[in-house]
């Protein structure tokens, strides 16, 4: 089969693997679409593992069934997710599934950027799902990014009648906006540095779009009534936006950091201001479960609109042009590979 293999962002081939076969409690998995996600050319985090299949927003069908499976017949239409918890330990059991060790651990065989992926067993287990007819392929791609934008304002705390900044309007910030509006947000902000990306914004349902290299705090003050907005969602991997989030937030406001920065980089904190002010700070990563099917539901009822949100539809054999539009993110937001294209 084929797949496309993840040396560096600018070295990303399409190899011959063997086709996987399932063992006990595991699927086959046909992949009909599989979005590149920002974290993908985080070389960073990429490259020490290289060469790896990366891709980890897929959907498609059942190839092939094993042995003891009796949720999951061949020819169903199917969502996954690469991480998943055991649901076991104390930190699944007091809702912090994200740095659950097995989470950190599973994965697919090989990527999703693949023709067909093994799905181990307790990822058919916790972490598969059917998607409904109504729900393209391409749209069952956004299942998992959408639910960590779930579990994120579940974190975060997000309210009826809240107002929002989104410091970023990439793929994240732009499902970020839909679902705070889906929500009851009250007022939304974006910004970003891409005049293209702001269009999607406002179109997304952001009620204020603004340049980042405006005076974005004085400008949303202005506009907010003198004051700062409740929350400032980080969706871009930069200090400066950080910087703009301290100064934005309300007294008694959240800041999610959504976008993290180099593992070695570190941000000074005002940590006396921001107690003084009752600021609080939250980050969050994955989408357990429940916030898996609850973004299925969301995108099935068409609250979150994540079919409008695709600018390219590549073949396999263009993985690399994916990752370069991606990477320049120029007039593009999600682009998806289509492995049977």
């Amino acid at each position: 089969m084929k797949v496309a293999v993840y040396y560096n962002n600018n070295d990303v081939r399409v190899e011959e693997r063997p086709r996987p076969s399932p063992g006990r409690g595991e699927l086959l998995m046909r992949i009909e679409a599989s979005g590149i996600c920002g974290s993908d050319v985080m070389e960073w985090y990429r490259v020490p593992r290289a060469p790896l299949v990366l891709g980890h927003e897929v959907a498609g069908s059942v190839e092939q069934v094993g042995e003891g499976v009796e949720a999951f017949r061949a020819g169903d239409r199917i969502v996954t997710t690469h991480h998943v918890p055991c649901g076991e330990c104390h930190y699944c059991n007091s809702d912090r599934h994200s740095v659950c060790e097995t989470l950190r651990r599973t994965s697919f065989d090989p990527g999703g950027f693949a023709e067909l992926v093994r799905l181990p067993a307790i990822n058919v287990e916790r972490g598969t799902f059917h998607l409904p007819d109504k729900v393209s392929f391409v749209g069952g791609s956004f299942v998992e990014p959408l639910a960590c934008v779930v579990r994120a304002q579940r974190i975060a705390g997000l309210r009826p009648g809240t107002t929002v900044a989104v410091l970023g309007a990439g793929i994240s910030g732009i499902l970020q906006i839909q679902y705070v509006r889906s929500a009851g947000a009250a007022r939304i902000y974006a910004t970003d540095v891409s005049a293209f990306r702001l269009e999607f914004a406002k179109r997304f349902g952001a009620d204020v779009v603004l340049s980042a290299t405006a005076d974005v705090v004085a400008e949303i003050r202005e506009d907010n009534q003198g004051r700062g907005v409740d929350q400032v969602v980080v969706c871009t991997a930069a200090r400066a936006a950080l910087d703009q989030a301290l100064r934005l937030v309300d007294d008694g406001g959240t800041v999610l950091c959504f976008a993290p920065l180099g593992p070695d980089e570190l941000f000074p904190m005002p940590m006396n201001e921001l107690w003084r002010r009752g600021v609080q700070i939250v980050n969050s990563y994955a989408g357990p479960p429940a916030e898996m099917r609850a973004a299925i539901e969301l995108i099935a009822s068409g609250q979150v609109d994540v079919d409008g949100m695709v600018t390219h539809r590549l073949g396999l054999d263009r993985a690399q042009e994916g990752f370069r539009l991606m990477i320049e993110a120029g007039e593009s937001l999600k682009i998806i590979l289509e492995p049977q294209r």
